[in-house]
């Protein structure tokens, strides 16, 4: 297989799972009446979008939150990701499983998590008599809920980047006598700055999208933002189709902002190893160091993880909501209720499992080979092959799920996915493609051309360079990558109730429908035997992982 041939179908696939979608979504945002088939009366809804009172208001707020979950996510997790990376830690891997399972719950099951511990007559304020209802429900509350959950992007971003570039240069540096600082400052960080970067990137975008914990907390907390507009218009009768495309597209807008001043600020200082070589990283004596260091992680896997796990476990097990937490008012009753339900359950857990094995898969192949062809091939046009990997973290999954309606949902298409589980399969796939490419990216630049360029020298075709040199080098960041592309892909919610057909259910979709009957304490059993479930196979994959590293 030939670059080009291989380019070719990069592109093709870029087309059918980004391009085509967001095309067809900006086609209805110009044309109010495209979903019907015309083309006439173009810009017309621009004016009553303009118009609109709340815009101002749902821009600012989008743009404070996102910064603020990018920032509180860099503070939470640039520490233990450079402690995980540089240093000899316990358990190691036990760490990572631990940051990776804020992914595992959906967002608005932690929102919800959250606000049963917190909110008046929560269970900290029935535990212990503190009441933090008013930080829940304000415009800090909800950005710190959302960084809990985002910020693993740093953590794994972080530490990867260290595990796989190593301390060697370091090293050199200490031994000509610079201090362990001055050697991380000059050294170290610098190396870090791509992954940083990327990963700050990747939490703002996810955090203009999302849409579950400003659904759950922002009404009460006064904060407005475009994700729950988008929603509201799409929801609402009438259906507004074009004001919901042209809010989708102001959300572009700002991704790509964020994405022109990262590359601004990083795409001409790449840093790259001597060797390239990612040998396994022994990790350095923290000496007395290490007590704190393990103390400031253990708090934020506290905080982040352990208090809104229990609070959904707690939430599975207890009879009612108001019966408060006593002995009397817990029961298994739930767990009984979800295997005879005639396998809704296990159906759904099922099926969403399966997405997310075949998301991860497609996704990570698609993302090393644009990664690939982007950074270490430099083919032309690969700024736009960057953009089109960057979109769709920019896009509500609603909106998504509406572009592809209005993409698949033709007569003209001779065979088409629509009402079938391919349509939830690539809108997944449409959604997470950025996590491999921006994981793999930074790795790639890490390691620089020339390993690839000896190889090459030395006749090795570019897909042979790529198999034996680049594959193994950047397979711990492509693999990290993939196990999110996995986590997000089993709790994804906003597309799988547009798109799923009928009959299929997934494990979100069932939640919600629980929360919508009223059944709350059902729901939190789900989430919580899904929980269980993604950390099984989490702990199975990194065994597998640890064990290939070994032999």
């Amino acid at each position: 297989m030939n670059q080009r041939l291989l380019s070719l179908m990069t592109l093709a696939l870029l087309v059918i799972l980004v391009a085509l979608p967001l095309a067809f979504i900006l086609l209805q945002a110009v044309f109010p009446q495209f979903s019907a088939g015309s083309l006439a009366g173009a810009f017309a809804g621009l004016p009553a979008l303009l118009a609109e009172p709340q815009l101002p208001t749902m821009l600012g707020g989008t743009v404070q939150i996102a910064l603020g979950v990018a920032l509180v996510s860099a503070l939470l997790g640039f520490l233990p990701g450079v402690a995980r990376g540089l240093l000899t830690l316990p358990f190691p891997r036990l760490w990572d499983v631990l940051f990776l399972i804020p992914f595992l719950t959906p967002p608005y099951i932690a929102a919800l998590s959250w606000m049963l511990v917190l909110q008046t007559n929560g269970y900290l304020q029935q535990l212990t008599g503190i009441n933090l209802n008013d930080l829940l429900f304000s415009k800090y509350g909800i950005v710190l809920v959302m960084s809990l959950n985002i910020f693993p992007v740093i953590y794994f971003a972080v530490s990867r980047s260290l595990l796989a570039s190593g301390q060697r240069l370091a090293l050199v540096a200490r031994v000509h006598g610079a201090s362990a600082g001055r050697a991380f400052w000059h050294i170290t960080l610098p190396l870090l700055s791509p992954s940083l970067a990327a990963g700050m990137l990747l939490a703002f975008t996810l955090a203009i999208e999302e849409f579950g914990v400003p659904a759950a907390l922002g009404t009460r907390a006064g904060v407005l933002m475009l994700t729950t507009d988008i929603e509201k218009k799409l929801a609402d009768w009438p259906v507004n189709l074009s004001g919901a495309s042209m809010l989708s597209i102001v959300l572009v807008a700002i991704a790509l902002s964020a994405w022109w001043l990262q590359k601004k600020l990083t795409g001409h200082q790449d840093v790259t190893s001597i060797t390239g070589k990612p040998t396994e990283n022994s990790g350095a004596d923290a000496g007395g160091w290490l007590v704190p260091v393990v103390a400031v992680m253990g708090l934020i896997g506290f905080i982040a993880v352990i208090l809104p796990g229990a609070s959904m476990i707690l939430s599975g097990v207890l009879g009612t909501l108001s019966g408060g937490v006593n002995l009397s008012n817990f029961t298994l009753s739930h767990y009984t209720a979800l295997f005879s339900q005639q396998g809704d359950a296990l159906s759904a857990l099922g099926t969403s499992l399966s997405l997310a094995l075949g998301t991860a898969c497609i996704t990570g192949l698609v993302g090393l080979f644009v990664s690939w062809l982007v950074v270490m091939q430099k083919i032309k046009g690969r700024a736009v092959l960057d953009a089109l990997s960057l979109m769709p973290a920019a896009l509500p999954g609603i909106v998504v799920g509406v572009g592809l309606i209005l993409l698949w949902n033709r007569s003209f298409w001779p065979i088409s996915p629509y009402n079938t589980w391919l349509m939830l399969l690539l809108s997944y796939c449409c959604l997470l493609l950025p996590w491999p490419v921006r994981y793999v990216g930074s790795a790639l630049r890490q390691l620089g051309c020339n390993l690839e360029s000896a190889a090459r020298v030395h006749g090795a075709s570019a897909f042979q360079a790529l198999r034996y040199i680049v594959l193994p080098l950047v397979s711990p960041a492509l693999l990290a990558a993939m196990l999110m592309v996995f986590a997000i892909a089993s709790r994804e919610l906003v597309t799988s109730l547009l798109l799923a057909p009928a009959g299929t259910q997934t494990v979100s979709v069932f939640i919600w429908r629980q929360f919508e009957q009223g059944s709350i304490g059902q729901g939190m059993a789900m989430a919580t035997l899904t929980l269980l479930t993604g950390l099984v196979l989490m702990l199975s994959a990194l065994g597998i992982m640890q064990r290939g590293t070994r032999d």
